[in-house]
């Protein structure tokens, strides 16, 4: 079969004013990446011969989101159809056809936009394919009207549509196809007499029809792929699709989640078979679980690598940099940064590791921490394996503990310890006798005079 060249073409030049926001509407993140890279996912498995994402002007971060993809600049909010038309100066191909899609509805699947691509090779004469969907509640959407064999005569934008027209279900979601030989043409004889004095794409079908050409729709039946995000509540509702999603593949690949709902996921979580994930988990990007791994309840965990057999909180913060390695064994109330925890090391409680590699079957006490900041730069500690670290040391970066070392409780140690040495650092006790009843009965006499006074 000969190749159809297809080209797609990302709006993404939105102010988004409606979202109450300074970042760029398609910049803003779900599941813990900008919704453009969810859309750019989709879009890349069709195999396209080009993306060319439609910015405004200046957003050098949307740029660099989308590379190595072209970006058309749309000068000035002129509507949908000035955005396409400032794709047109990046397009190469004229044959085939021409995808276009909106950047704030990113959950698009793979299959339906290729239903909309065969859509318009179902007849000789069908120039424009247009993706709809049926709402209960169309408010907001543009309306098709359509003829029983889905031929579409005219779409019309909700501010424009008469009382009669809003009562149309079917609607547009803003995703088309178009024949890439005749959109440059149709482009062209585009206007602007309508409420928002804005270019539409929408009216490319009528003016298709026009030069014979007929516009077809195909319907799709999933309501939360064709979701956009205006708002912030639109944002919020796309998250909890994509979350849903994302802990039911956790689960198919052999994850337990004991509470799914409460359980979030970044886009790029890996959790492997018969790890247990309790309530109240965060997930931030780029972490790696391996199977038989337990995170207990209320944890955040953010780039970082958690193998097998090790247990995690509950009320723990794993932050990036960290690599966790097998048994290992961290518990409530104990932060990690930037560091590695050897096998079978463990820091069960009430501690602070940043900056640091921790040998193998060490103990790290309650109340431990390495002070690796200094106000000016951070600083490295390196400890042994089978080491103790008593509670309550500080070790202050950059220091070395030997291996079998032990570090009394209380310490703080700023100088390098060798192997299988004591450390200790305490100034001495002192032990006042009777001075502890001396001062209670002195703070009472104290405290019977001033209420004899007031009285």
């Amino acid at each position: 079969m000969a190749h159809n060249p297809l080209t797609c073409i990302i709006l993404a030049a939105g102010k988004g004013s409606r979202m109450m926001s300074d970042k760029p509407k398609v910049m803003h993140e779900i599941a813990g990446r900008p919704m453009i890279s969810w859309l750019l996912e989709t879009v890349e498995q069709l195999r396209p011969d080009e993306i060319i994402v439609v910015s405004a002007p200046d957003i050098p971060e949307l740029k660099e989101t989308v590379a190595p993809h072209k970006i058309a600049i749309q000068t000035e909010q002129l509507g949908t159809g000035d955005a396409v038309r400032a794709a047109m100066s990046q397009m190469e191909s004229t044959e085939g056809d021409v995808l276009i899609l909106l950047g704030d509805a990113p959950l698009l699947s793979v299959y339906t936009l290729r239903r909309l691509i065969d859509t318009r090779h179902e007849d000789l004469d069908v120039g424009v394919s247009v993706l709809s969907v049926e709402l209960e509640d169309p408010t907001s959407y543009g309306r098709l009207l359509t003829t029983e064999e889905d031929f579409v005569l005219g779409i019309i934008e909700d501010k424009d549509c008469t009382d009669e027209e809003r009562e149309i279900n079917i609607c547009n979601t803003g995703a088309f196809c178009v024949d890439a030989a005749k959109i440059r043409g149709w482009l062209d004889n585009l206007v602007n007499d309508n409420a928002q004095m804005e270019f539409y794409i929408t009216d490319i079908p009528h003016i298709a029809g026009e030069q014979g050409s007929r516009t077809k729709t195909y319907i799709t039946h999933e309501t939360d792929e064709v979701h956009g995000a205006n708002t912030k509540a639109d944002l919020a509702h796309l998250e909890q699709i994509v979350q849903s999603t994302l802990r039911q593949k956790a689960m198919m690949r052999g994850a337990v989640l004991l509470d799914p709902s409460s359980v979030y996921l970044s886009w790029d979580t890996k959790i492997g078979v018969d790890t247990v994930i309790e309530p109240h988990v965060f997930f931030g990007p780029n972490v790696n679980i391996d199977g038989h791994v337990h995170i207990k309840a209320f944890c955040h965990i953010e780039d970082a690598n958690i193998e097998t057999g090790s247990v995690i909180g509950p009320f723990a913060r794993i932050r990036p940099g960290t690599q966790i390695k097998k048994n290992v064994k961290i518990g409530n109330f104990v932060e990690i940064k930037n560091a590695t925890m050897h096998e079978g090391s463990k820091a069960s409680h009430l501690g602070y590791i940043g900056d640091a590699t921790v040998g193998a079957h060490t103990n790290f006490a309650c109340g431990a921490i390495t002070a690796n900041y200094d106000g000016f730069a951070k600083h490295h500690t390196t400890i042994g394996e089978n080491v103790m670290v008593g509670s309550n040391v500080n070790l202050v970066a950059p220091v070395t503990i030997g291996d079998g070392a032990f570090i009394a409780a209380g310490s703080t140690i700023s100088k390098d310890i060798p192997a299988d040495a004591l450390a200790k650092e305490r100034s001495e006790q002192e032990i006042h006798k009777g001075w502890a009843k001396d001062n209670r009965e002195a703070q009472l006499a104290k405290k019977a005079d001033t209420v004899k006074n007031k009285a």
